[in-house]
């Protein structure tokens, strides 16, 4: 997920990557399943962490960034049955998709996956165009970051700035969820 400010033209592959910390804080406040597949994974910023915490991780992206060794580059994950052709995709999808195709991905995990966790913007909640994803009774739960994320700059960005001027958060689909979504404040800093 990027700064949407950014004209597209500018965004090129529209990679953002993840800070650890915040994957770090997707796995104190839910139970990630063992196996998950990061379908944009950069340069593998989520994957490691996941892998540390001692994951199967099936990394895929469109691009080799040439940081990952013994992944999966030139995967369309938009794409029905590409990926599925190749992998065993019957794993959780935990990933912060390319802004500029956020609602695409979102639908395109929930047609498979029992359990979806994506880093989007806060403001991704604040659409009628997203009602089929966002009220279809699988929003579990959203952990809301209290405090700013550490800044995610585009690949290429040479300003620096210690933290984000955009509020993000965890969104969390699940198969089995019944009931209204869940909120939770979550923190990325160690307590």
């Amino acid at each position: 997920t990027g700064n949407a400010m950014h004209a597209i033209s500018e965004r090129g592959n529209d990679l953002y990557q993840s800070p650890p910390e915040a994957v770090r804080a997707l796995l104190k406040a839910e139970n990630v399943p063992h196996r998950v597949w990061e379908p944009a994974c950069g340069p593998g910023s989520i994957v490691r962490v996941l892998r540390e915490s001692g994951r199967d991780v099936l990394a895929t992206d469109l691009v080799d960034y040439g940081t990952l060794e013994q992944d999966h580059f030139g995967v369309d994950f938009l794409i029905p049955g590409i990926a599925e052709s190749r992998f065993d995709v019957s794993r959780a999808i935990v990933t912060n998709p390319p802004f500029k195709n956020v609602h695409e991905f979102v639908e395109r995990a929930l047609s498979f996956s029992g359990y979806v966790a994506m880093l989007l913007r806060l403001a991704f909640l604040e659409s009628e165009k997203r009602r089929s994803i966002l009220d279809n009774g699988r929003l579990s739960r959203v952990h809301v970051f209290r405090n700013r994320l550490p800044m995610m700059h585009r690949e290429g960005w040479e300003k620096t700035t210690n933290s984000s001027a955009i509020a993000f958060a965890w969104f969390v689909w699940d198969r089995t969820h019944t009931g209204p979504t869940e909120l939770h404040r979550i923190s990325w800093e160690a307590a």
